[in-house]
């Protein structure tokens, strides 16, 4: 295993700022300080940071119903976050992807870095489901146009994966949005590009795993084939 990767897998850094700890001499493996990021760390080597041995933590996943009012973040100075609701692992964790503040559902937290690039990077084309409240009701015309693609509010033309009308209450109001791309405030957007703008948001669905099970703020622990299972194949939580 490349040195980068295992600090890391380590959990003290990122993949980049790995690079910039070993360039700085603060690592060493078996009591040598290695300069190169790439050197290749065998299975009994001792790596060590700042004279303080690091170890691969094991990984964990977890699929939570995230409730509004909690922010994607590890810390933030004014709002909690969505990691103090795990509270059976005392490790580093972190949110897959981004839900506003005041946006609902379905959220994936890991130790796993490689977890987004290997099974949720938008090149992997996993489909995103949303259910959103709008401010007015919308009809077929205004859903049509929709479904076309509008021009955002950033500057960009979106077109959805679809857009169709649920039959909840208040009637009209509430759409199912499917997307593949998942950038900041996307849905919002393109709610605002439609001509409308969005008072509830609740993602329902991450590929194949739907949300049914879990209460709002309620979590879930999975294996890795098992969260891969559910979102490649199928499953609910």
């Amino acid at each position: 295993m490349r040195l980068n990767k295992f600090i890391s897998l380590s959990g003290i850094a990122s993949r980049r700022k790995a690079d910039i700890l070993i360039l700085s001499g603060r690592v060493q493996v078996n009591g040598k300080i290695v300069l190169a990021p790439f050197f290749n760390v065998e299975k009994n080597d001792i790596v060590t940071f700042d004279n303080r041995q690091l170890t691969i933590a094991e990984n964990v996943y977890y699929v939570m119903n995230k409730p509004s009012g909690y922010v994607c973040a590890v810390t933030d100075k004014y709002d909690p976050v969505v990691v103090s609701l795990i509270t059976d692992y005392d490790g580093k964790i972190y949110p897959v992807g981004r839900l506003d503040r005041d946006t609902e559902g379905l959220l994936i937290l890991t130790n796993d870095g490689m977890f987004t690039q290997n099974v949720l990077h938008p090149s992997k084309r996993i489909h995103k489901e949303y259910e959103a409240l709008l401010n007015i009701p919308i009809n077929e015309r205004q859903l049509e146009r929709w479904r076309k693609g509008v021009d955002t509010p950033d500057g960009r033309f979106v077109i959805p994966v679809s857009v169709d009308i649920l039959d909840k209450e208040p009637a009209g109001r509430w759409v199912k949005i499917v997307i593949i791309s998942g950038r900041k405030h996307e849905v919002k957007l393109m709610a605002n590009g439609a001509g409308f703008s969005v008072e509830k948001l609740i993602r329902t669905r991450i590929g194949k795993m739907r949300l049914e099970k879990l209460k709002t703020g309620e979590y879930v622990s999975l294996s890795f084939s098992e969260l891969y299972t559910k979102i490649l194949n199928g499953g609910i939580v």
